[in-house]
């Protein structure tokens, strides 16, 4: 087990490595990480530690992402716990987050934490207190929305969205999970856990609460201090990397950072035509927050002098020129496993192009139940299918080689078949005009001789 504690100054660290150094986790199986994060002075190590800690350094960079990234690369445990310099956490704590890791390799851990005052403590009070409340007034500290979201959930059973509990001070993830997803995003300066954790979930990973590591955070978290600017500086990091924010994602027009749907289609020996037809109806939808990949050999596409017109690959190579400047596609030899982490992917047949509603359909249908893959019956004996990437991540922590994924995700999400009515939906028939039968014309005056004569003997 590796603790990681990203610090700038850390005035309370003495408090928090002397609860780390009271820990019932066997010492000998923990090292401890402070991530100097720039402090000035440098930040010394206290008297009162675990056996096992170091100062590490960042060679580049600043911020609570680098450092982490920086404390995960020097560590050596299999485990990662991430912890604050301003948290205080109880002595239970490591050994309740690790254990779940000593049974599968595809958790991540989050502990509890609630918010208080930092009365004048000594690092040995804490060393030698044996609960949280010999320290703190719990009854008067501040809860965090983390708790009471997991106490609603029923312990994220059934919350749809568990990423958003997953918040930095405590949490614990196999290291190759963090390596798998990239570590934190240096560029995400607010918000950056909740990020992290988006990826976390589009890689397939079960959230798990652990009531039993509970901790205190040494003071109010930025949002109770000036709530309305807290909001503000995340918006931005959050709208274009978490695209199932959609209350982030309002203003018409936009393209974002990480979109909401691939469309991916095989154009491998497709009529131009075809995917032309195709390629527009996919990004003319009612649904606009999507990117298409095509697949097809443009790897066999090479540059040099070459006949134009008798190129062997001529109709590859003029469709690769016709959409390879368009940023919303993308050509590409062979799909990725999943395509986190955008939260959907639709494939389907090139022939049969996306009505305007299905997308927005599709991911409704899928939204309301989680299902993992919504497979569409088309009348040809196609299928068109949207598949969910968390779903398709944790179908591949948990298969085997030679396992079907599909059968993976109908046990942990379910596969669901469906007519292609709702998603295709036929014009309606207009019903017939009306025949009307005009009027006779009103009697003009009669121009004839006769009636010229007619009308000149006529009486007044």
């Amino acid at each position: 087990m590796s603790v990681v504690i990203p610090a700038h100054g850390g005035p309370h660290l003495e408090l928090t490595l002397a609860a780390l150094a009271a820990q019932t986790y066997p010492g000998h199986l923990m090292e401890v990480l402070v991530v100097d994060d720039g402090s000035e002075p440098p930040i010394v190590l206290p008297e009162i530690r675990p056996a096992d800690t170091r100062i590490v350094r960042p060679e580049c960079g600043w911020g609570i992402s680098n450092a982490v990234n920086t404390g995960v690369k020097a560590a050596d445990g299999a485990i990662i716990q991430r912890l604050d310099a301003d948290m205080v956490p109880c002595r239970e704590h490591i050994e309740a987050m690790a254990r779940w890791h000593h049974v599968t390799d595809y958790l991540v851990t989050i502990g509890m934490k609630r918010f208080v005052e930092a009365p004048p403590l000594t690092a040995r009070e804490v060393f030698g207190a044996r609960r949280l409340d010999e320290l703190f007034d719990l009854d008067a500290a501040v809860a965090s929305s983390t708790e009471a979201t997991i106490a609603k959930t029923d312990g994220l059973r059934k919350s749809r969205n568990p990423y958003h509990v997953c918040t930095g001070p405590t949490v614990a993830m196999p290291r190759e999970v963090f390596h798998a997803v990239g570590g934190l995003d240096p560029n995400v300066l607010r918000g950056e856990d909740t990020e992290f954790a988006y990826r976390l979930a589009m890689h397939g990973v079960v959230f798990v609460p652990e009531t039993r590591a509970r901790a205190v955070h040494l003071g109010l978290p930025a949002q109770h201090r000036d709530r309305e600017r807290a909001v503000r500086a995340v918006e931005p990091y959050l709208a274009h990397r978490v695209p199932l924010r959609r209350d982030l994602r309002k203003d018409r027009g936009r393209r974002w950072l990480v979109p909401y749907v691939e469309v991916v289609l095989d154009v491998t020996g497709a009529a131009e035509a075809d995917v032309r037809r195709a390629v527009s109806a996919a990004l003319d939808g009612k649904l606009h927050d999507v990117v298409v990949t095509l697949v097809g050999p443009w790897s066999r596409l090479r540059e040099g002098r070459r006949s134009v017109l008798a190129d062997p690959h001529f109709d590859l190579r003029l469709m690769r020129d016709l959409f390879g400047h368009d940023d919303r596609i993308r050509l590409i030899d062979e799909a990725a496993p999943t395509p986190a982490p955008i939260p959907f992917r639709y494939r389907g047949p090139v022939e049969v192009p996306l009505h305007r509603v299905t997308l927005e359909r599709m991911i409704e249908t899928v939204q309301k139940d989680l299902t993992g893959v919504l497979v569409v019956d088309l009348p040809d004996g196609r299928e068109a299918r949207l598949e969910r990437t968390s779903a398709l991540g944790r179908a591949l922590l948990l298969s085997g080689p030679c396992e079907d994924p599909d059968a993976v995700v109908g046990t942990t999400h379910g596969v669901r078949r469906v007519s292609p009515d709702r998603y295709w939906p036929q014009p309606k028939e207009q019903p017939p005009a009306p025949v009307t039968i005009p009027a006779p014309a009103a009697p003009g005056p009669d121009r004839t001789l006769l009636g010229r004569l007619r009308s000149a003997l006529r009486p007044d």
